[in-house]
């Protein structure tokens, strides 16, 4: 972007501290925008992720922010269901092993608007929640607790296990045409960052807590 400087006469001071403050104004106007345009994409950023030991198994609990943009918002207000999905995986991290997966957890929650009623909505797999606000909805989707992570093959203690988190909206489960358009707009793209830690399995009473970078 580029700036140019008003030129006053030294003789026409009033004429130049005129064009300084309306200078100032545009510049201030043209930074509001574009404050206002980059706190309003949509983002997902982890905060922490919690693997507990249970009686029978393990769970998972994470905590993250997660921001609308725009697009997505306009879509949320027309009826469009959005689907959110949280994926965690435990591969065995030895080198002849690879990608070796022995246990995952993958959770989908549906997020809705209700005009008549003016709510949102979100929808887990056997149970549903109901908020004021689209605010009170995104805090609540980002705070996910105690879902169990399901084991594909016999986990051992003394094991050092690559884990791997992410977080994204999920436009496969989107109507096709919404799907069609995506492919020509990154508007419909929101992830997180992949989050990769090695860890051990914990033990019960003392939990496993990472977080994000």
């Amino acid at each position: 972007m580029d700036f140019f400087i008003p030129y006053c006469k030294k003789n026409n001071q009033d004429l130049c501290q005129a064009r300084w403050l309306l200078w100032g104004a545009i510049i201030a106007l043209l930074f509001s925008m574009l404050s206002a345009s980059l706190s309003h994409a949509g983002s997902i950023h982890i905060k922490s992720v919690e693997v507990a030991a249970v009686n029978q198994g393990y769970e998972i609990s994470v905590d993250s922010e997660i921001a609308l943009n725009a697009t997505l918002e306009r879509a949320l207000e027309k009826g469009i269901i959005l689907y959110f999905a949280t994926k965690l995986t435990l591969e065995d991290s030895r080198w002849f092993l690879v990608n070796d997966e022995v246990a995952r957890a993958k959770l989908r929650v549906a997020l809705r608007y209700y005009a008549l009623t003016r709510q949102y909505q979100l929808n887990y797999l056997s149970s549903s929640q109901n908020f004021n606000s689209l605010k009170e909805a995104l805090k609540a989707l980002g705070h996910l607790k105690g879902y169990p992570l399901t084991v594909k093959d016999g986990l051992k203690e003394n094991v050092e296990y690559m884990a791997s988190l992410r977080i994204w909206f999920d436009l496969t489960r989107m109507p096709k045409p919404f799907q069609v358009e995506a492919l020509a707009s990154s508007q419909w793209e929101l992830t997180s960052d992949r989050l990769e830690w090695r860890m051990k399995l914990p033990v019960i009473g003392q939990p496993m807590i990472v977080k994000g970078q």
